[in-house]
């Protein structure tokens, strides 16, 4: 508990400074949101109103203590072009990005793990190489060319999925390959690294010489101490998978936080905007986490050094 205690309180800080930088440089991009949302016509009356509903008619710092002070007891302000609470724009979208973001690990977890414990099994073969390729590729493959690659394939020519959206079934499968491909490819390398680093150590031939099933000896003791740096890597991967997930969203129309936050910026809706970071950025902190937490359940070594 206090090793937890301690985690929650370095959180503090980090969300902070996210917060503070998210705020200046959210005000250093060019174009008045006022202007913006009510259009050059909008007379002086009504975009001074709306200026001084939000503050903006007030010197930076005294918008940063606003901004801060709410943060404090828990208010993220009202959207400037919604007109609503950013803690409620948030909440609608929040299970959308997660859905996402978890089909997209499980696929990546899914290709990956088989991958780099094959070719790890088969170093120097041709499925060791044909599976290193693979990965290769599905590394050097951006989301913003993939997605509308597998749009062309699976939508336009074989029309086996739809195009965008999130109402129709099985509209999340070509959202989450074109988000999970890349963590794929990552973590199949690390796998057959680590893999390849287990299967020498000495407590492995032990157990061979033992006679246990070559499946026992790979699934529950190989496998399982090669998940650790895994897992750390699928932790740092999460944030990148949350800001891949902004181009994606964007690239199949799909209703998540990627969307919203894109939708703030171009309409310089700062709450929002702010709203949306912090909010990746405490999920980052909060994974991050986690994965502390489960080291010292996949490695009872490092529970122990922690007491």
């Amino acid at each position: 508990m206090a090793y937890l205690a301690r985690r929650l309180l370095y959180a503090i800080p980090i969300a902070w400074a996210v917060a503070t930088i998210v705020f200046f440089f959210i005000h250093l991009l060019p174009g008045d949101p006022e202007e913006i949302l009510l259009g050059e016509q909008a007379s002086t009356a009504s975009l001074a109103s709306l200026r001084a509903e939000h503050h903006l008619d007030e010197p930076i710092a005294a918008q940063y203590a606003y901004f801060m002070g709410d943060l404090l007891r828990g208010d993220l302000h009202h959207s400037i072009a919604y007109d609503r609470p950013v803690a409620e724009l948030i909440g609608e979208r929040w299970p959308a990005t997660a859905q996402l973001a978890l089909l997209a690990i499980l696929f990546s977890l899914l290709i990956s793990l088989p991958l780099g414990t094959i070719a790890a099994l088969r170093a120097g073969k041709l499925a060791d190489q044909a599976a290193m390729t693979a990965s290769l590729v599905g590394i050097s493959m951006p989301s913003f060319w993939l997605g509308p690659l597998l749009i062309i394939i699976f939508s336009i020519h074989l029309g086996w999925l739809p195009v965008s959206g999130a109402d129709a079934r099985g509209a999340i499968i070509l959202p989450a390959l074109t988000l999970g491909t890349a963590m794929a490819a990552i973590l199949s390398r690390m796998v057959r690294a680590q893999m390849l680093e287990t299967l020498s150590q000495d407590y492995l031939r032990t157990a061979r010489a033992k006679g246990l099933a070559p499946r026992i000896i790979v699934i529950k003791h190989a496998l399982r101490n090669a998940l650790l740096p895994v897992l750390t890597v699928v932790g740092i991967q999460l944030g990148v998978l949350l800001s891949g997930a902004i181009i994606t969203e964007k690239i199949f129309s799909w209703p998540g936080l990627g969307s919203l936050l894109l939708q703030g910026i171009s309409q310089r809706d700062y709450p929002v905007v702010q709203g949306c970071v912090l909010s990746i950025s405490l999920i980052y902190v909060g994974v991050n986490l986690i994965t502390d937490l489960l080291y010292g359940v996949l490695d009872p070594r490092i529970r122990l050094e922690g007491q």
